[in-house]
């Protein structure tokens, strides 16, 4: 339920949870420890293995083994069954073995990475957008607690995240400098197999609309059915409400989106 990302001198990012912790056990079927197949496989990721997460970030299950091979060094600790795991990379590729490199009491993972110059003209991280995204998904995971540091700087800077209603603390923060209609958020949330949803809703006096949809916590700013499912189900819900109390007469045609 934390993860800590800093930026160090020299632009290295160390990002670090206290999570189950990266799997270290031989793969069955390659003969390499599963870390180590998660750092350079492409679809080796969680949610591509069978046992998935309840809520992940990412599209593809690219990210890490992508992160890697643009990077001119990785070092990934792994804490997990009492012991610290140690393994480092370079341009995507092992430079040393899965070693035990210590004891602990405590689970979690933990990635140092440099971006690689040969491949980056710029390797200088916009700390403003990694706070934006940081912010965002804090309130996409309620409950999630998620510090920053930048450290380049002499006086090192450093913000915390935590938002325990999600999405509802989401939506006031997008409306704090508006006037709103409805104070408090209208709040959904259902599950259909494996798949959760969330929506929250508040009005604003404003005329144009902000909606922010994501699917795995990854911004969809082309939209997708999961935006125009909730535009038509939220439309027809109020035509049908407003039919029922009269709000529109029956020779009156429906609301639309748009209105």
């Amino acid at each position: 339920d934390s993860i800590e990302a800093t930026i160090h001198p020299g632009n290295r990012v160390t990002v670090c949870d206290n999570g189950r912790g990266i799997p270290v056990d031989i793969h069955p079927t390659v003969g390499i420890p599963a870390l180590e197949v998660i750092m350079t496989t492409l679809h080796s990721g969680g949610k591509f293995g069978g046992s998935g997460y309840t809520i992940s970030g990412g599209l593809h299950g690219v990210g890490l083994s992508v992160v890697n091979a643009l990077s001119s060094e990785m070092e990934v600790k792994v804490r997990r069954d009492n012991l610290i795991y140690r393994q480092c990379y370079e341009k995507g590729n092992p430079v040393s073995s899965l070693e035990v490199c210590g004891e602990t009491d405590e689970t979690g993972t933990s990635i140092s990475f440099l971006p690689d110059a040969e491949i980056f003209e710029e390797t200088v991280f916009d700390r403003e957008i990694i706070i934006q995204r940081l912010r965002e998904l804090s309130f996409l995971n309620r409950g999630l607690r998620i510090k920053v540091s930048d450290l380049r700087e002499e006086e090192p800077y450093q913000k915390e995240f935590f938002y325990s209603d999600g999405l509802r603390d989401f939506i006031t923060y997008v409306n704090k400098n508006k006037e709103i209609i409805n104070e408090k958020p209208l709040y959904f949330e259902t599950q259909k197999d494996d798949v959760i949803v969330q929506v929250a809703v508040q009005y604003n006096t404003g005329y144009s609309e902000n909606l922010y949809s994501f699917t795995n916590n990854i911004r969809t700013q082309e939209g997708g059915t999961h935006e125009v499912g909730f535009k038509n189900g939220l439309t027809r819900v109020i035509n049908d409400y407003a039919r029922k109390h009269n709000l529109i007469k029956d020779n009156d045609g429906n609301l639309s989106g748009e209105d």
